[in-house]
């Protein structure tokens, strides 16, 4: 029974990885979907942070992500476009929001701990109540631009998507994440305002 048990085990961890969720692996840039974790910080866990990270520093880019010295540092100009491609479609109805951050110094040894502003959103469309969709629906990747007006600097540019299978209950939203690291040339001098992650959104709030 016992080699039995140890064949299943083997057998099943060989299976493709089809219960792991999601993820944004790969920065796009120029037109072209970069090498996964190329320019994207790689996590530690298994699945993206879900419930309880939402007042942890993980919440920024993710565990492990809290700094990007293994990650190389992409280079934009503002009002290009990016985008963000993720390593199998997105199978949780939910609401996507971009977000970044200026570094004081290098991209790379920023942990994200500064303002972070909005420059991206994809949320639910409804005809008036009687019925929505979710236009993040099997989706696999995504493209947005950089803001013209922000100034040239090092960012991290961060991704999330909030799964509502399960936020009928306190905490129970799930929200995939990832951080790319970014030179921003060019720009202007805007000074967007920020909110700090953690603390944008709160367990209890409205699913």
């Amino acid at each position: 029974m016992k080699g039995f048990i140890t064949c299943l085990a083997l057998a099943l961890s060989t299976l493709p990885n089809v219960e792991a969720h999601y993820r944004f692996t790969s920065l796009i840039t120029g037109g072209t979907t970069t090498t996964a974790y190329q320019y994207v910080r790689q996590n530690t866990n298994y699945n993206s942070p879900i419930l309880s990270y939402l007042i942890f520093t993980d919440f920024r880019c993710n565990a492990g992500g809290g700094t990007g010295t293994a990650t190389f540092t992409a280079t934009v100009a503002a009002g290009a476009t990016v985008g963000f491609a993720l390593d199998q479609a997105i199978f949780h109805p939910g609401v996507l929001n971009v977000y970044m951050s200026k570094a004081p110094g290098t991209a790379a040894a920023y942990d994200g701990s500064g303002g972070w502003f909005k420059i991206y959103q994809v949320t639910a469309v409804t005809n008036g109540g009687t019925s929505i969709t979710w236009p993040t629906d099997n989706a696999t990747q995504f493209t947005f631009k950089i803001p013209s007006s922000i100034s040239a600097g090092n960012y991290l540019l961060r991704i999330e998507h909030i799964a509502l299978h399960s936020a009928s209950s306190t905490a129970g939203a799930q929200t995939s994440i990832r951080c790319a690291q970014l030179t921003v040339t060019g720009g202007g001098s805007a000074s967007p305002a920020t909110v700090s992650i953690p603390g944008v959104y709160s367990a209890t709030d409205p699913g």
